[in-house]
């Protein structure tokens, strides 16, 4: 044992003794968003290492030290920043993007820092209700699963639906409230597993290594964002190695196997990056199902370069997912799956753009989007009747089968007017077709008389629709202190010829350097879910889809908050938020239903037809951040919110929303301890603590499922029962070898997840083979694990 001790402590000096690394980027005006020219860049602790900003922005930093290093940016007339603790490997190149706001007054002598603040968003006409994240935090934080909608989980109001799902709850709203953009294009679901109108799912297609820093917004969006209602995920993706080729190798339990590439291409300046992963999670039997998951992704962004023409990309995401769910190799205890059920399931996902950038003038571009996504899902159930009799008979249950394809084009014009004043103007339109079919026996008569439910088709729709939504907006830097925000927003949607205008507005006053006060307010519409709007219903012995008419649901957003830098790195931030949602989808007649209630699970409801939009909601809380960025080698987060999610069905009566969990606690850590002769590699601790109130469920009404055969919810006293409070820790250890003499970069992971093995509840539902209710759990103690080879 004292021998392999000693070999590795020998390994670790030999691997001590590394070379340098580089830092390279562009450099751009906030406003403008055009590159800034003769910008000075130096490393901190040591100004002899410096560079300046080309022609076209791009800046070079060669020979850094490993480890955490932080860069310093001037120029003259704008106010100076920092980039900090950025993580020095010899595997990989640091890419950069970096933006500088000009100064109030120029004759100002006072010099007003910046700093790195990541508490300010990229978007910067968003000042409230907004959250930059970047892709090391996605890699670092435990129990991420590098998952981008889990790492959100992280943040002030916002939770996931549970521990097989990924679904982001914002404030109490569904989640098919979510809007998701990549490269400012609107996609559907970019998950696996995922169904026609969700937002969520299982596993994450999006790749974290190919995203740049993003912003997650929560409540009063600016003008360009829209069809949405819960929240906007506005996701980018980062450009490659514009000089040298550079891959990687990786295996986790999540992402799976995954290689990738990057490196320049053609000779303006272009470059490309892509990767291409392979999911194993089923083989090691941690997907919390007897089943075996596949599912496989690829994405990509290739950057052709500066012409005369302007720059042109090319970006794009595809995935597919299947599953068989064999009764008869099925668990009971399985909450996927029924013994007497056998199960297929497929899905895909495909997102492509052509982004296209050009210059107008000095101080404005135009930015167009034409784009193709595809959202496809089947599942093919059979039900086995007269289960483990002699009479035993397996018919088809349920077969569903839905392909959306969206046509999307966009177009934004950006121009700074003057360092007080910036114009952004622009127009979204998407071209939908859809081709959605289901037929199921479940709840149906036995009209035939053959003994057995009748298999009636629900959904056939064929068609198509459109979207359009025009916006304008602007920033007014009214004086040095005090930034106004301000645009209206457009949407049309063909089906019911609605036509919706939309004021947004934030105000931010930083009282000092220390302190900001904010406030914000947004009108916002969405449609209602797909599957409930095109559902069929027989009138007169015809099918007619009753729900098309349905108006956009409404939604106002007002919000408060108070931002105050405690200290260097340490943040703390307060919002208050009300939530005003009308016109959403109620039954005609009294009942306790709403559309507000849909978009937690893998489907919606199957019988909710001739709805009225005459529904309403409300979610109302208080949020606290306190936050270390990260600096000396840690960092902390401690994120809690109090809210209230309630809403009204047609027969009146105020109700708990499934959603309304009543609150949420995180708290996450993370220690980076260098190690080896020289100090040069790093072995890290990260951890987080999850609390939050349970979800409120409609009790099953026992009696009433044990005669009609299927489960029936008591809707009387729908969501009126609360399950258990939700608890977990999850603790990840790291570590991270620097190659001696050549670009090469090794990182190990292991990440012990729900490790206290809390017993938190997944369902409590109806159990047709022994007329009883059961407890279904979700996933215990769950180890993941990762490695990642860079050269």
């Amino acid at each position: 044992m004292k021998r392999i001790f000693l070999i590795i402590i020998s390994l670790l000096g030999v691997l001590s003794y590394a070379q340098t690394g580089t830092v390279k980027g562009k450099i751009i005006d906030k406003q403008s968003e055009k590159p800034l020219i003769g910008v000075v860049i130096f490393l901190i602790g040591d100004e002899k290492k410096n560079a300046t900003s080309d022609a076209d922005g791009n800046f070079k930093l060669a020979n850094v030290p490993l480890g955490r290093q932080s860069l310093s940016f001037s120029f003259q007339g704008y106010e100076n920043t920092s980039v900090s603790d950025l993580d020095i490997t010899t595997g990989k190149d640091n890419l950069l993007t970096v933006s500088m706001i000009e100064k109030f007054n120029t004759l100002d002598e006072i010099i007003v820092s910046s700093g790195s603040n990541k508490a300010k968003p990229i978007n910067k006409m968003a000042l409230v209700s907004t959250k930059q994240f970047t892709t090391e935090e996605v890699n670092r934080y435990a129990g991420g699963r590098s998952d981008v909608a889990r790492l959100v989980s992280n943040f002030a109001g916002v939770s996931t639906g549970d521990d097989s799902r990924n679904d982001i709850v914002v404030r109490g709203n569904s989640p098919s409230g979510m809007l998701w953009r990549i490269e400012g294009m609107p996609v559907p679901s970019p998950n696996h597993f995922s169904t026609l109108g969700t937002t969520g799912g299982p596993i994450s297609a999006l790749n974290p290594n190919l995203l740049a820093n993003s912003d997650f917004l929560t409540s009063a969006f600016p003008a360009e964002y829209g069809n949405a209602i819960g929240g906007v995920f506005d996701l980018s993706f980062r450009k490659g190695n514009p000089d040298d080729y550079e891959y990687m190798l990786s295996a986790g339990a999540y992402p799976g196997v995954e290689f990738m590439a990057e490196g320049p291409l053609g000779k303006k300046g272009g470059s490309f990056v892509a990767a291409a992963r392979y999911g194993f999670v089923g083989v090691l039997g941690i997907a919390g199902t007897d089943a075996q998951p596949n599912y496989r992704d690829i994405s990509f962004n290739v950057d052709l370069g500066k012409s005369k023409a302007g720059n042109f990309s090319l970006f794009g995401i595809y995935g597919t997912s299947d599953i068989d769910f064999l009764g008869d190799k099925i668990d009971k205890e399985d909450p996927f799956a029924a013994q007497d059920e056998d199960s297929y399931v497929k899905s895909g996902f495909a997102s492509f753009g052509l982004k296209h950038n050009l210059d107008i003038g000095t101080k404005s571009y135009l930015k167009t989007i034409v784009g193709f996504s595809n959202s496809n899902n089947s599942y093919e159930n059979f039900r086995y009747y007269d289960f483990n009799t002699a009479a035993e008979n397996r018919l088809p249950f349920t077969a569903i089968n839905n392909n959306e394809n969206r046509v999307t084009f966009s177009t934004l014009f950006n121009s700074k007017i003057n360092k007080k004043t910036t114009f952004r103007a622009g127009l979204l339109f998407e071209n939908y077709t859809l081709d959605a079919k289901m037929a199921t026996r479940d709840r149906q008569q036995d009209n035939d008389g053959d003994g057995y439910p009748d298999f009636v088709q629900l959904i056939n729709n064929n068609g198509n629709y459109n979207v359009i939504q025009p916006f304008a907006q602007g920033q007014f830097r009214l004086t040095e202190k005090l930034t106004f925000n301000a645009g209206i927003h457009g949407q049309y949607f063909s089906i019911n010829k609605e036509f919706a205008f939309e004021p947004r507005a934030a105000l931010a006053y930083a009282v000092n350097q220390r302190n900001t006060i904010s406030f914000g307010y947004g009108l916002h519409h969405q449609s209602v879910a797909v599957p409930i709007l095109f559902l069929n219903e027989f009138v007169n012995g015809s099918q007619v889809q009753t729900n098309k008419n349905l108006d956009l649901v409404q939604s106002q957003h007002y919000v408060l908050g108070y931002d105050v830098r405690l200290a260097r790195k340490w943040r703390g931030k307060v919002e208050l938020y009300y939530q005003d949602i009308s016109k959403a989808g109620v039954q005609s007649f009294p009942s306790s239903y709403s559309t507000l209630t849909e978009g937690a699970d893998f489907g919606y409801s199957i019988d909710k037809t001739s709805l009225v939009s005459k529904g309403s909601g409300y979610n109302q809380g208080i949020e606290f951040t306190l936050e270390k960025f990260f600096s000396e080698g840690y960092y902390a987060l401690f994120t809690t919110s109090l809210f209230e999610s309630k809403y009204k069905g047609s027969d009146g009566i105020e109700r708990n929303s499934p959603f309304n969990n009543g609150y949420i606690v995180n708290l996450l850590g993370g220690k980076e301890f260098r190690i080896g002769k020289a100090k040069k590699n790093v072995f890290s601790i990260d951890t987080k603590f999850t609390t939050a109130g349970g979800r409120y469920y409609t009790p099953v009404d026992l009696v009433a499922s044990n005669n009609a055969g299927y489960e029936i919810r008591d809707d009387a006293n729908a969501f009126s029962k609360q399950y258990n409070p939700y608890l977990r820790l999850d603790v990840k250890f790291g570590i991270k070898f620097n190659s001696k003499t050549k670009k090469r970069f090794h990182q190990f992971y292991i990440d012990l997840q729900n490790v206290t093995n809390h017993t938190n509840i997944f369902t409590k539902e109806y159990n047709r083979l022994t007329n009883s209710v059961n407890q279904k759990d979700q996933i215990g103690f769950s180890p993941d694990f990762g490695y990642k080879f860079q050269f």
